[in-house]
């Protein structure tokens, strides 16, 4: 039978966006088919998501409605080839793959064909329903194909579209994202305990203010320089922790970090 969603890839990601999808109702766990060579991997999916899946994508994509690559960047290619003997132009093929260009699939599968490529870059967060992802269109792609798109992906996360030239820069950004402020609350919870608190008591303060803070922008149209300004009093101690980090230059020291993941996303495309 052809399914509505075949899921090439079946990692961490690609549960995040079937939970998301399944949960909205958007299309039913029967219409879907996971493909991984992971025996472990297809057996999480029957049995926690009640997702029939498969070993081989070319088979599973076949006649699918939409096919979401969700394999990792050095396998593109590879699996683009074991696709090419069972899909046709009428999938719609949405890539999640960093670094690779909706140009580079379709030049991959060719065959004379227009195949319709939309790009995307989800982040983590989609597995508790607070995902960000930018779609952006390839050549052939249609107004359509993007909704349908932006429909898949709604369901656990916001979605914007952006030129496809600006996806590596959403990778660095939002991609990447969740992992930098995993790092700087790692570094919390270290300093909490370096201060004297139980790791539990650090762990707790650190995680919670995070929500907390993240909350605050979430629910305000204040910007971020303008929450930190009313937490920040003049010569208290918040201004003290500011000024350290200013001096030992953290504002342009997290700006190039970011802008290596971007390069490295450029990097990984060709």
């Amino acid at each position: 039978m052809a399914f509505e969603l075949a899921i090439v890839g079946a990692g961490v990601m690609a549960e995040a966006i079937a939970r998301g999808i399944i949960s909205a109702g958007t299309i039913q766990p029967d219409k879907i088919i996971a493909v991984d060579i992971s025996p472990q991997r297809r057996e999480y999916f029957e049995n926690q998501l009640h997702i029939k899946t498969a070993e081989a994508a070319v088979d599973a994509a076949r006649g699918a409605k939409i096919v979401l690559l969700c394999v990792k960047p050095f396998q593109m290619e590879q699996v683009l080839r074991d696709l090419m003997p069972g899909i046709d132009e009428k999938s719609l093929l949405i890539s999640i793959a960093a670094g690779i260009s909706s140009g580079f699939i379709e030049k991959t599968l060719a065959g004379g064909k227009r195949w319709r490529v939309i790009r995307a870059m989800p982040n983590t967060p989609m597995l508790v329903g607070r995902g960000m992802v930018a779609i952006a269109a390839g050549t052939n792609a249609k107004k359509d194909d993007l909704t349908a798109a932006r429909k898949l992906f709604e369901s656990s996360a916001k979605v914007i579209e952006v030129p496809e030239d600006k996806i590596n820069a959403v990778t660095a950004v939002s991609g990447s994202g969740p992992a930098y402020f995993f790092f700087l609350t790692e570094q919390l919870i270290q300093a909490g305990i370096e201060l004297g608190l139980t790791p539990d008591d650090a762990r707790t303060l650190a995680i919670e203010t995070a929500v907390g803070a993240a909350k605050m922008m979430s629910e305000s149209s204040d910007s971020p320089a303008d929450h930190r300004k009313r937490v920040t009093t003049p010569n208290g101690t918040t201004h003290a922790a500011i000024s350290w980090m200013e001096q030992k230059d953290w504002n342009q020291i997290t700006r190039d970090a970011i802008k290596a993941a971007a390069k490295r996303s450029d990097e990984m495309g060709k």
